[in-house]
């Protein structure tokens, strides 16, 4: 029996379907969520196989007392899922400097705090899985999303290091990168106002919210099919570094890797002619 430690448990998201499919393989998971009575009456379904505890991520202390909580029941923390995040509408000259820093604090920073948390017992056990839920946008920038891509960006160089130093004490890290699923993420988007400090973007960053909000529920990607596959990658004799998640995603970031081949290699005699 593994324990699982899911951020972002919020119902209609990601963060429940990854517990739901470790409960169903007879694991036991803790959820947290920064409104856990949501969670109260799906969690007395499971008995004391769950734990939900209430987390804000992006408040360090709390991170490491629900850390210490869950091993404490559970007697360690084998998976942990970062699934907490969300991104705001904005230009990358005009959006507010606290909807900057705020999707930095979400999108980054607090998976670091539960990283630094979580490892220390991991590294004892010699170990564990850390699965961060990035995007299709921390690969492939997103118009009117740019400081949600910066911050995923940031995430998949953070975990690709991380991979490097954690795998000598049996670590293994996967990113997960989705594109459009349907989730209650774009649910929310309706009513989010478009805060833009610099009028000429204004239209830009309208549209984007209206194709997201036109997209709602309309989403291609299923997040239990998505979970399963990102659970079977971890399962896979040699396991992926990233999976990304979604026929539109893949499509995406396969032309973004080609284009930046040709691109690469088309200036190929120039960047090697920098050299003494």
């Amino acid at each position: 029996m593994r324990t699982w430690f899911i951020t972002g448990a919020t119902p209609g998201g990601f963060g429940l379907v990854y517990a739901e499919a470790a409960l169903r393989a007879g694991d036991q998971v803790a959820v947290t969520a920064r409104r856990p009575a949501e969670l109260r009456e799906w969690a007395e379904t499971y008995g004391d196989r769950v734990l939900v505890l209430q987390l804000d991520v992006t408040d360090a202390e709390q991170v490491r007392t629900a850390v210490k909580t869950a091993e404490e029941r559970f007697g360690g923390i084998d998976v942990l899922v970062n699934n907490a995040g969300r991104g705001w509408f904005g230009s990358v000259e005009g959006s507010p400097d606290e909807t900057i820093r705020r999707t930095f604090d979400l999108n980054l920073f607090a998976v670091v705090d539960v990283v630094r948390a979580v490892l220390p017992g991991m590294r004892a056990r010699g170990d564990g899985w850390i699965v961060n839920m990035s995007s299709v946008a921390g690969l492939v920038g997103a118009q009117g999303f740019g400081y949600y891509a910066a911050a995923k960006f940031a995430l998949e160089g953070l975990s690709e290091t991380l991979r490097q130093e954690v795998e000598p004490f049996g670590v293994r890290v996967l990113l997960v990168e989705p594109g459009a699923f349907r989730t209650q993420a774009y649910a929310g988007f309706q009513n989010e106002p478009v805060n833009e400090t610099v009028d000429a973007y204004v239209p830009m960053v309208e549209s984007v919210k209206a194709a997201f909000v036109g997209q709602n529920g309309k989403q291609a990607g299923d997040p239990e099919r998505g979970v399963r596959a990102v659970i079977d990658a971890m399962n896979a004799p040699v396991p992926p570094q990233r999976i990304v998640l979604g026929n539109s995603g893949y499509d995406v970031v396969a032309a973004m890797h080609e284009n930046a081949l040709t691109e690469m290699r088309a200036y190929e005699k120039l960047s090697r002619s920098a050299d003494f």
